[in-house]
């Protein structure tokens, strides 16, 4: 993989994000924390999960650090910690992906999971996966969204590019 597709990915993972994100913003506070059928409990729920899996892989391969728990979703009782921490993250992960070259991308990372075993990947991989695994979530969200009157539209690749 070449850098500049990952920017292009990672600035759809951004689009993607925002726009559930202010899909969610409508939503009162109880619909926000209501538990449903959702992979990980309430929309608050999977979106901590997603951001977390976007933080810890970062910390993984920017910093190679191997934390041992994802973020706790009872430390972003609102939407609005939530936001907060997901647009730094966001910037983080943005900058973080703009430094990497076509070399690096191609490189096998080693890294532990959160139970401390080592693993072995190439660094491109592991970051399509992060935003695979976002897209999955974000369709979760999305169809509890809609279901809440809140859609947030079509969140496809395609559409993004058309866009641009």
């Amino acid at each position: 993989m070449q850098a500049a597709d990952l920017v292009t990915m990672y600035r759809y993972n951004d689009w993607a994000n925002q726009r559930i994100l202010a899909a969610t913003a409508k939503l009162p506070p109880a619909q926000f924390l209501a538990q449903s059928s959702l992979s990980w409990g309430s929309v608050r729920d999977v979106l901590v999960h997603t951001l977390g899996a976007e933080w810890i892989w970062r910390m993984r391969l920017q910093h190679g650090a191997a934390p041992a728990r994802l973020l706790a979703a009872a430390d972003f009782p609102t939407y609005a910690a939530l936001a907060e921490r997901w647009q730094a993250e966001q910037a983080e992960l943005s900058a973080y992906i703009a430094g990497l070259n076509d070399d690096e991308l191609n490189a096998p990372i080693l890294y532990r999971n959160t139970k401390g075993q080592p693993y072995e990947a190439v660094l491109w991989q592991i970051l399509a996966h992060v935003v695979n695994h976002g897209t999955q979530h974000r369709a979760e969200v999305a169809h509890i969204l809609t279901s809440f009157g809140c859609s947030p539209g079509d969140t496809d690749l395609i559409l993004f590019i058309r866009e641009r």
